[in-house]
């Protein structure tokens, strides 16, 4: 077909196209691959385990769990999770859980507690200390705080924008 890439001299399969792409360099999604690091086969299983994650964040999910889901043991998931989206996947499930406590404090009907416990963390403390971590101010005091002028501001922009990310020291 018109504009598909051709296959390199050798190579007789779709599969060594494709792994070539990916390893020249795959950036969709923040993948962040470099060649031999992540294999197209294990990109693919962590994505669907990402899937899983951004599903069920609420949901008490095992790391262990998720890396049987993978196919893989949970050292090498952690490595290559890492390698392949930038930070390990407690740190992501993490971030996509204060994402959510974030809409929901914003909404001002839920208290702290019931927004931690909403969102799948079983301590507040915990809640707490990665929320202020990722977002510079406390849960109550983001609570706190008027959030009428990102009403104006489309959904999906906001997101892209208000998205939770470590503060280094």
């Amino acid at each position: 077909m018109p504009g598909e890439p051709k296959a390199k001299a050798g190579s007789n399969s779709w599969v060594s196209v494709v792994r070539s792409c990916v390893n020249e360099c795959d950036r969709a999604d923040g993948v962040l691959c470099q060649a031999g690091e992540v294999t197209l086969e294990d990109l693919v299983r962590l994505r669907r385990v990402r899937d899983r994650m951004d599903r069920e964040y609420a949901e008490p999910l095992d790391m262990t769990e998720l890396a049987r889901g993978a196919h893989m043991s949970p050292g090498h998931f952690q490595r290559s999770f890492r390698k392949a989206y930038g930070e390990t996947p407690y740190s992501y499930l993490m971030t996509r859980r204060v994402e959510r406590a974030k809409a929901l404090l914003r909404r001002g009907d839920l208290t702290v507690t019931e927004v931690c416990f909403a969102v799948g963390c079983t301590s507040l403390g915990s809640f707490s200390s990665r929320f202020t971590e990722l977002v510079g101010e406390t849960p109550s005091a983001y609570r706190a705080r008027p959030h009428e002028e990102s009403a104006v501001i489309p959904s999906c922009v906001a997101r892209s924008f208000t998205r939770p990310r470590r503060r280094p020291y």
